[in-house]
């Protein structure tokens, strides 16, 4: 019996159509690829005696940045203490603190979450920071009230991308910042594997569309100053400093191979939100997602 995931698609099995004719991939009258023979010299001949100098290129690290760059943009924007800055989607809000900490800003935490927000009132007693309930769509603040708008990886989860947009421009004082960083699927993301993975991880379709995002944007009055992709950088530093991207391949691999085995412990709804968090990174290492970051201006 296969072992894969109730909700997970099995792969498609490619078909003629699908084959690279201009890698070497030659159709068989029957309309079978099968290897030509300069594809099978290149392979066992030619290949082999240049694999082990492409390994040792391969080892040699590209230098990727790390989510510390979040925190380096912002820090070049130069905006001083005491500003007003609100981080949106604040989770159980550590990157509010570290704002308030690293900056000396004001910062207020949102998020649509009762549980986060009392996690992290209990975690951050320190002054210049405050968490209160809200949504993206409808944020609890006055007009022109903020300098800084912090959102990390949440508007994916938001439908109305249109109207988030038009509440950050409404927060911001004129000349305000925005810095917004959020995952997006790219075109080596299959449909079905999309349809399964959006839906497993609560992601509006659209919203993971980068043009969809930077039309969002464009309506809302605000204006794009710097469009940074990260890639898979950040994954190669973690795959570099801890190996902790491969431990998510190996758990994917396990989750795949007897889903039973955690079902069983843990729930269906747990197993697919564990397969659907690991691909999520996995995903992200070989392009299937991109990391983006977009810094915003109000004019």
């Amino acid at each position: 019996m296969r072992a894969v995931s109730a909700g997970y698609p099995p792969m498609p099995i490619p078909r003629p159509r699908d084959c690279r004719l201009d890698r070497g991939i030659s159709p068989s009258p029957n309309l079978e690829p099968v290897p030509a023979p300069s594809w099978l010299e290149e392979s066992y001949d030619a290949f082999p005696r240049i694999e082990e100098a492409f390994h040792a290129a391969l080892d040699v690290s590209l230098q990727p940045r790390g989510p510390e760059l979040l925190y380096d943009l912002v820090g070049d924007l130069g905006l001083p203490p005491r500003s007003a800055a609100v981080d949106v989607g604040c989770g159980e809000g550590k990157h509010t603190a570290r704002l308030a900490e690293q900056f000396g800003f004001t910062v207020t935490g949102i998020d649509p979450v009762a549980r986060h927000i009392e996690l992290a009132r209990a975690a951050y007693r320190m002054e210049g920071v405050r968490f209160t309930s809200g949504a993206a769509e409808a944020l609890p603040l006055e007009d022109a009230s903020v300098d800084l708008v912090w959102c990390r990886d949440v508007l994916v989860h938001v439908a109305d991308l249109g109207r988030a947009y038009a509440e950050f421009r409404r927060v911001l004082r004129t000349g305000g910042r925005a810095l917004v960083y959020q995952m997006f699927g790219t075109e080596r993301l299959e449909p079905r594997e999309a349809g399964w993975l959006w839906t497993t991880m609560g992601v509006v379709p659209s919203s993971a569309d980068p043009a969809r995002t930077e039309a969002a944007i464009s309506a809302s009055g605000l204006r794009i100053d710097e469009r940074l992709a990260i890639g898979s950088e950040w994954g190669e530093l973690a795959a570099e400093e801890t190996g902790a991207p491969g431990r998510r391949l190996l758990y994917a691999a396990r989750l795949l191979r007897d889903p039973e085995r955690y079902v069983a412990r843990f729930g269906r709804a747990a197993y697919e939100l564990m397969l659907g968090d690991c691909l999520w990174h996995v995903y992200a290492m070989i392009g299937k997602l991109e990391r983006r970051a977009l810094l915003l201006a109000k004019p």
